[in-house]
């Protein structure tokens, strides 16, 4: 790791540090909205409003692509709160990971839940990027596995 890419944070501990390219000259660099704030807020990259109708869903630029610092770094698109509560508009994928290796534009795929037709506006805050680090341990073919008190209980197995 370069020292470039390392930056101090407010208390004085070192971070590494996300490199962000826009790769739509109408691309919005993402930023938290409050200094505690996890996520990066997202924006739709889009030249004109796009209409995702009751049940349906769309597929929506950033105009952002993303260099993670090295492979024990994941960012992880989720959700915005807010969209989902009010308007039904949550991941089609649940949750969408970008890979460190990955260096396309960030896209998001959004499902209105409602049933009323959602607008998106362009430079509007879609979604949030968390960046988490990931455990790249290797896999390990098993015959057996060690025994739990719980065991192979599913779903609802411990209580409600």
């Amino acid at each position: 790791m370069r020292s470039a890419d390392l930056m101090l944070s407010k208390d004085g501990y070192s971070m590494e540090s996300i490199k962000i390219m826009k790769v739509r000259d109408n691309a919005k660099i993402p930023i938290r909205a409050t200094e505690g704030s996890a996520g990066l807020d997202l924006c739709a990259c889009i030249d004109e409003p796009i209409t995702i109708p009751g049940r349906g869903h769309a597929f929506v630029p950033t105009g952002i692509a993303v260099a993670l610092p090295g492979s024990a770094w994941a960012a992880f698109v989720f959700a915005r709160s807010g969209l989902a509560i009010k308007h039904g508009i949550g991941l089609l994928n649940g949750v969408g990971v970008v890979d460190s290796d990955y260096r396309g534009e960030v896209r998001v795929g959004l499902i209105n839940q409602f049933d009323e037709d959602y607008t998106i506006s362009p430079g509007e805050r879609i979604a949030q990027l968390v960046v988490m680090p990931v455990s790249m341990m290797p896999v390990e073919e098993a015959d057996t596995l060690d025994e739990t008190d719980r065991g192979a209980g599913g779903f609802g197995s411990t209580g409600r």
